[in-house]
């Protein structure tokens, strides 16, 4: 059964309706198909209307959305010959990020990202995508082990943040993090990295400190939560749909800043509605974006990296 979010509800009763049509009719009455036809279509319409003009704390939801497609979804319908790597030799495999070695339509590369979980056991394994200390270190190793046999590296970021718990704390995530930005930023390889879901704090940017940035339309990447924020601000996560605008956390907000590189587009509904679909867009920008790379040296990769995110700076300083 799908789920459907707080301000989808009148799409929700319209395809209730059209399923219950569906279910009393025998195929062969006219009437009720005609119905069915009619219906579908104002259920479109309203779809249409409703992602047309969503706000950042809709896109918010929408990015949260439990059956919104996952690192494993991507893994199993962007590459082939998957060998997953775990560990970070040092203290233990952190679920939360996943990675190993692949073929990205014929070429090797290192694919990695974060992985939710998808119903209530798996959320628990994989701690809904909230990585510890090992998790970075284990992305740290993996990007090392790229660099040594020249392997593309793409990420996935799907996560609410790095976890905050006081032994994630006591192992040094702060430290991890930065390692793992520090890393990205050192790489001599293409580093192509994609928000797939929600982009959240240190947690994210540990992965995504590329080359190109893509970002899906519904998906959303900032420094912190929209509840996180609120309750800085306001003492109260009720004031959430507030801070989810003032944070400019949407794609279509932070390509206007030069944050990110590249919208890929959602289906009607967002990318739950067609997995595969998405899955084949974000294959595309994923291929023309390590073609862009492919004549480069090493150094001319690692130095368009860094000035790219050295400007982000020079901007900020004089806006």
């Amino acid at each position: 059964m799908a789920t459907f979010l707080d301000f989808e509800k009148p799409i929700a009763e319209l395809e209730g309706k059209i399923a219950e049509l569906r279910h009393l009719s025998n195929g062969d009455d006219m009437n009720i198909a005609e119905e069915v036809a009619k219906l579908q279509t104002k259920a479109e319409k309203m779809l249409r209307q409703t992602y047309g003009k969503l706000t950042a704390w809709q896109k918010t939801q929408v990015a949260r959305h439990p059956e919104r497609p996952h690192f494993i979804d991507y893994v199993a319908g962007l590459v082939t010959d998957y060998v997953p790597l775990a560990g970070d030799r040092n203290f233990a495999d952190d679920k939360a990020i996943l990675g190993g070695l692949a073929r990205f339509r014929g070429q090797p590369v290192v694919i990695m990202g974060h992985e939710k979980g998808a119903d209530t056991t798996s959320r628990m394994r994989h701690n809904f995508g909230m990585a510890k200390p090992e998790g970075y270190r284990k992305a740290i190793r993996l990007m090392e082990l790229a660099e040594r046999f020249q392997l593309p590296v793409i990420t996935l970021v799907d996560t609410p943040g790095a976890f905050p718990g006081v032994e994630a704390e006591a192992r040094g995530q702060a430290e991890a993090i930065a390692r793992s930005i520090e890393a990205c930023l050192k790489l001599q390889v293409p580093l192509i990295s994609a928000i797939i879901g929600e982009g959240g704090s240190g947690g994210a940017i540990a992965l995504a400190a590329a080359n190109h940035i893509i970002m899906l339309e519904h998906s959303v990447y900032s420094v912190i939560s929209p509840e996180g924020c609120a309750s800085i601000l306001w003492r109260s996560g009720e004031q959430a749909r507030d801070a989810a605008e003032a944070l400019k956390l949407t794609s279509e907000d932070l390509r206007s800043l030069g944050v990110i590189d590249e919208i890929v587009a959602e289906p009607l509904g967002g990318a739950h509605r067609g997995k595969s679909q998405i899955i084949d867009g974000l294959g595309e920008a994923i291929d023309g974006a390590l073609q862009r790379f492919s004549s480069m040296s090493g150094l001319d990769i690692r130095d368009q990296r860094r000035d790219k995110f050295l400007e982000m700076g020079r901007q900020g300083l004089s806006s």
